[in-house]
């Protein structure tokens, strides 16, 4: 089955952290990001965030096999989609 992981940072945090999935993503691929569990004040749903600054997170996928099918920048907000084809 094809994974697909949406990455995500703030502009004005480049440095990180790296918001990497949402809570029903792998757990184990989140664990190989760095990426905890949290929840933000206001928000009802969890996501992953990692330390790491985008390019650690993106080097880390392509290692894992994934590849970057799209990248926007929305706002303030740069996306980043990823596909691994199983």
């Amino acid at each position: 089955m094809p994974q697909y992981v949406l990455i995500t940072t703030q502009i004005r945090l480049e440095n990180g952290p790296t918001i990497c999935g949402d809570e029903l993503s792998d757990p184990v691929l989140m664990a190989k990001l760095d990426a905890q569990l949290v929840r933000d004040a206001g928000n009802p749903f969890q996501v992953y965030s990692s330390p790491h600054p985008p390019r650690v997170i993106l080097n880390k996928l392509a290692c894992e096999g994934f590849r970057v099918v799209s990248m926007a920048g929305i706002g303030q907000t740069c996306i980043w989609t990823l596909y691994l084809e199983n």
